[in-house]
């Protein structure tokens, strides 16, 4: 899967000077099997960006096109079938329900296409140090036990894209390293891309591009 930007600019930066972004008004590729971040201070539509690529944003000007083909002309089927099987994200607001335990907030995920069995999944959690947190309601979760929780709900399904916004804000470095180390593995077993926000350069993934938005 190959995302490819032209002249894109969303609404709210049209008064601004983006000169010095790589991303906005320009012409670029973002290739599946690759990894890159994303880098840059806050404001400057890191997350912005992901969630036009995800189908949630569509005021902007220019395009994004996946595969050739223009994603505002995507029909919700079809949004819905790509982020079933070949998307995957992690928002920075997380997005988890928090009347819903961790595991219930996993399997609504998982269930959709059943890519892991509950064995598989508990597993995953143990690398994450999440499972004794399965039984919690993520509403009395620290942000960054929720955040653990949303990146594993990321990997339960199958994708060619992971999309992860600032996903390791709030994790001391132990448990950034347990779940970039997961991210990593499961990424290369799918040869799926990961697209990565960050405010600053890390070392927790070996990035084949580092992008300024």
């Amino acid at each position: 899967m190959v995302f490819r930007l032209e002249n894109l600019l969303p609404k709210p930066f049209e008064e601004i000077d983006v000169s010095a972004s790589h991303v906005w008004n320009k012409s670029i590729g973002l290739s599946s099997g690759r990894y890159i971040c994303l880098q840059a201070a806050s404001g400057k539509g890191k997350s912005t960006l992901l969630h036009i690529l995800y189908g949630r944003r569509k005021d902007y000007s220019g395009s994004a096109m996946l595969d050739g083909a223009d994603i505002r002309s995507f029909s919700e089927g079809k949004w819905a079938a790509l982020r079933q099987k070949k998307l995957s994200i992690v928002f920075q607001e997380l997005m988890l329900f928090s009347e819903l335990t961790g595991l219930e907030n996993i399997l609504l995920k998982s269930r959709l296409t059943n890519y892991y069995n509950q064995d598989r999944i508990f597993e995953m959690a143990k690398r994450l140090n999440v499972q004794h947190l399965f039984r919690k309601k993520c509403g009395i979760l620290s942000f960054g036990e929720k955040q653990r929780i949303a990146i594993l709900r990321a990997l339960v399904q199958p994708f060619e894209w992971l999309l992860l916004d600032e996903p390791f804000s709030h994790l001391d470095s132990e448990n950034s390293q347990r779940a970039a180390e997961l991210i990593l593995e499961e990424c290369k077993g799918r040869h799926a891309g990961i697209l990565v926000t960050a405010l600053e350069h890390d070392n927790l993934f070996p990035y084949h591009e580092i992008i300024t938005v």
